[in-house]
């Protein structure tokens, strides 16, 4: 059997526990187990629950990650936007060679098609990383469209279920308004 909890054990635990510690760094400074700890914490109603905590944490690391994903798919676009224009510009062509290692340049008044098709699949795929980091937003139309026919659908299975029968057309509804 281990040693009994003595008052200096429960005003050490309560006086580490008001500073901020941990259950483990409590146990560690008064030599005591972390059961025995959370034990004194319990009988003193304190608690070590971190849950809160750690929410807070994931949620601010959580939008970090969000702000480094949409900066990266910028970029992204970017490097597609950038590569897509270099297809119609001027481009330098150079080469060293021969036995005398001698410098040749030309400019042409566009890349070869070799070299546009590197640029088109480069641009390609900078893009699609671009649009899985950061998909496009719903048409806001759109959307509000598709609330607006859920509601409609469910009224008429609203109608269905209390009057067991399919809900008038809406052409019934103007005739009915139409008869005086």
């Amino acid at each position: 059997m281990g040693r009994p909890i003595t008052d200096t054990d429960r005003r050490a635990v309560r006086r580490h526990h008001a500073a901020g510690m941990t259950r483990n760094d409590i146990a560690r400074r008064i030599k005591r187990s972390p059961s025995t700890v959370s034990k004194i914490a319990a009988d003193a109603g304190l608690s070590f629950d971190r849950a809160a905590e750690v929410a807070t944490a994931t949620a601010v690391r959580k939008a970090d990650l969000d702000a480094r994903r949409t900066e990266m798919a910028h970029r992204l676009h970017d490097v597609a936007e950038r590569e897509l224009g270099k297809m119609t510009m001027p481009t330098l062509y150079w080469e060293w060679g021969g036995k005398d290692h001698t410098y040749a340049q030309k400019e042409q008044p566009e890349p070869t098609p070799a070299d546009r098709r590197t640029m088109m699949a480069t641009a390609g795929a900078a893009l699609d990383r671009s649009l899985k980091l950061l998909p496009p937003k719903q048409d806001p139309g759109e959307q509000g469209r598709s609330v607006v026919g859920e509601l409609m659908a469910g009224l008429a299975r609203d109608y269905v279920a209390r009057h067991g029968g399919p809900p008038p057309d809406a052409d019934d509804d103007q005739a009915a308004a139409d008869e005086p």
